[in-house]
């Protein structure tokens, strides 16, 4: 009877070590999974509303606002972007380390906030925001630029603690212990970014709207409105989470402590690859002196399959790169040559360039659902596999479907500069074929964000050390990053070199002297590359095997 009862007790709490906001063992009737998640999928809807209020038009509020050439702006978005995806590596680093991830997401979430109430004033507010007339154009000072810098990049700082830690705070709400609550987090990570891709719509319709036809100030004021209640949303489900314990001594081993309930974490079993750090885990004949072992001298056999787990994730991360460069061009150049075709919409209405990217978003939305109950019951039929497709065989998918993106958007250019030439358009701002020939490019794209990107999320998750799963999610974020980085740098290289000797280059001010498409060849052909090393290094890949949590004694 009294086995019962503590089998009883046992099943009230989860079991893979975490807590809840008072650092009490997690009773899963009242904490975590889909009572604590609606939150936060909402508070993701709106930072990224607010964030892609920001990014879908910038490459149009800096040539046209700020007076900048195609490629400067492109480069400064480019630039902007990878930074948002490299400062989660601080997020991560505090969450793991000092803060949690709940109070990371609060504390930067008010960073946020500043950096987009700093942009709505320098867009708004006389003598911050630039001068313009129709005829000569806008001309900014030097102190308007630094303004509305300043709030650019304190919003990346801000996404720097956010981003890393929501997805896998999100997935922290669901018992690894139990098989239900584990496929149910797996349906998370799919609706974590339909949740993205919601506030992504928005901004693409309604509110580049308004900043192309009301005003910058409202176009990025309401933003700031987004992002503040996203802070709300922080708050409100502070009692319903649950959380990975801060003290690493948890997380590693098991405590003894009578008074404690909780569970260690997962060990992780040995593993002959990368054989020659397992060294740093054989006890030596000094290490049997008493207190003469240190963490720098002997290691846990988890602790070293840990930093092999993190090593081996590298070669996987490496071929995201690719991938997020092709998807970095919806904000910049599918943009600029957007603003180069006919922009009506049925009568007198004029649709604005960057809002196209609202068929990536329809994309997404479509898909996801799609993906999670056609896609994968199917899928499952036939692999054997509970999730359809292993993670890295989703990535790997997608990876295929970028190169068609690609392939689509040079198409389009290679007809567009065609029609320019045939019929002398050159100085045509906006010749006569339809912006929606772009839809295509945008929806594929989105296609591709679906098995990719979500594929992602789920692998770094699932293959990171317990102890390290916001840097590591921070990790697949810096992909973006170095993928908008080499966006910048392919950029200036073409440009430099198509315009020796006096011509006017791939990416001129004016696209219908240039050639774009090539831009986009030559990005498809990096796509077939980038998809051959990833088949190479997913071959090689062995997945991570841990071991069950150790009842508390």
């Amino acid at each position: 009877m009294s086995a019962f009862l503590a089998q009883e007790e046992e099943d009230i709490y989860t079991k893979d070590g975490t807590t809840d906001y008072r650092n009490k063992p997690a009773i899963k009737s009242k904490t975590g999974t889909w009572k604590a998640c609606p939150f936060i999928l909402g508070n993701e809807c709106c930072e990224r509303l607010a964030y892609y209020g920001i990014n879908t038009n910038l490459v149009n509020y800096l040539k046209f606002q700020l007076n900048q050439s195609s490629v400067v702006a492109v480069s400064n978005v480019t630039n902007w972007s990878g930074t948002c995806y490299v400062m989660p590596l601080l997020g991560a680093f505090l969450a793991d380390s000092y803060l949690g991830r709940y109070w990371t997401i609060a504390a930067f979430s008010i960073v946020y906030v500043f950096g987009m109430t700093v942009l709505t004033l320098s867009a708004s507010v006389h003598g911050l925001k630039p001068l313009c007339d129709d005829k000569n154009g806008c001309h900014p000072t030097s102190t308007q630029i630094g303004v509305f810098y300043v709030g650019l990049y304190l919003i990346a700082l801000g996404t720097g603690g956010i981003k890393p830690c929501v997805s896998s705070y999100g997935a922290d709400q669901f018992d690894d212990s139990d098989d239900l609550e584990k496929k149910s987090k797996s349906s998370f990570f799919n609706w974590f970014y339909l949740s993205i891709n919601i506030g992504a719509l928005v901004a693409a319709t309604v509110l580049v709207w308004i900043q192309t036809n009301v005003g910058w100030g409202w176009g990025f004021g309401i933003p700031a409105v987004a992002m503040a209640l996203a802070v709300v949303i922080v708050a409100s489900v502070r009692k319903s989470r649950v959380q990975v314990p801060m003290n690493k001594s948890l997380l590693y081993e098991t405590t003894t402590d009578e008074e404690s309930v909780i569970k260690g974490s997962r060990k992780l079993d040995h593993t002959n690859k990368l054989s020659f750090f397992d060294k740093a885990a054989v006890e030596t004949q000094s290490d049997k002196i008493k207190d003469s072992v240190t963490p720098w001298r002997l290691c846990t056999v988890t602790q070293i399959e840990e930093l092999k787990s993190i090593i081996g994730l590298l070669p996987i991360w490496a071929t995201g790169i690719i991938f997020s460069a092709v998807y970095s061009q919806m904000g910049t150049l599918f943009v600029l040559q957007g603003n180069t075709m006919d922009l009506r919409m049925g009568g007198s209405f004029q649709i604005p360039s960057a809002s196209l990217s609202l068929f990536d978003t329809v994309s997404v939305i479509f898909w996801v659902p799609v993906y999670d109950r056609v896609i994968v019951p199917f899928a499952r039929r036939i692999t054997g596999h509970k999730n359809g497709f292993s993670q890295l065989q989703r990535i790997g998918i997608g990876l295929v479907i970028s190169i068609f993106a690609m392939l689509c958007a040079g198409t389009l250019e290679l007809m567009r500069l065609k029609m320019v030439k045939q019929h002398n358009y050159y100085e045509v701002k906006h010749i006569p074929m339809s912006i929606f020939w772009q839809v295509p490019q945008y929806f594929i794209i989105g296609c591709a964000e679906v098995f990719t990107f979500v594929g992602q999320l789920e692998f770094f998750y699932e293959q990171a050390p317990d102890a390290m799963r916001s840097l590591c999610s921070a990790l697949s974020l810096t992909t973006s990053a170095l993928g908008n980085y080499l966006s910048t740098f392919l950029v200036n290289m073409v440009t430099d070199v198509s315009t020796r000797n006096g011509g006017k280059g791939w990416i001129p001010d004016n696209l219908n002297y240039g050639h774009l498409d090539h831009f986009f060849w030559m990005l498809a052909l990096l796509s077939v590359m980038n998809l051959g090393g990833f088949v190479l290094v997913a071959k090689c890949y062995t997945y991570k095997k841990a071991v069950d949590p150790v009842s508390h004694n």
